[in-house]
């Protein structure tokens, strides 16, 4: 059973730049397909972003694409996302997991883009 932890949230200004982090437990990441999720208040969990398990390839959802970085570091179990010119729309609370959203998800770590 894999446990993921958020961290990187903040409140921000439009235009303004973060880095999540997230580090697994429980499994070796280094095997696995790795995403990046966010929920908007009532809105259902999208996805934002994946990376392969070597970390060549990377995809985004079309809403961030120039603007967010999908990477990873698999000797420390963990995925990033840099995320730049962020917009008020990204306001979320964003989750890491795999491919296949294994259950429990973490806590998430929340994103405020607002002035």
């Amino acid at each position: 059973q894999g446990q993921f932890v958020e961290s990187g949230g903040a409140l921000v200004q439009p235009g303004g730049s973060l880095r999540l982090s997230c580090v697994v437990s429980g499994f070796n990441v280094r095997y696995q397909f790795m995403n990046w999720y966010r929920q908007a208040p009532g809105k259902e969990r999208e996805l934002v972003a994946g990376i392969s398990t070597g970390g060549r390839a990377m995809d985004y959802a079309d809403s961030v694409k120039g603007r967010f970085t999908i990477s990873r570091d698999n000797a420390n179990q963990a995925i990033y996302l840099q995320m730049n010119n962020l917009r008020p729309e990204d306001t979320a609370i964003y989750y890491c997991n795999t491919l296949g959203a294994t259950e429990p998800w973490g806590q998430g770590t929340q994103v405020t883009v607002s002035e």
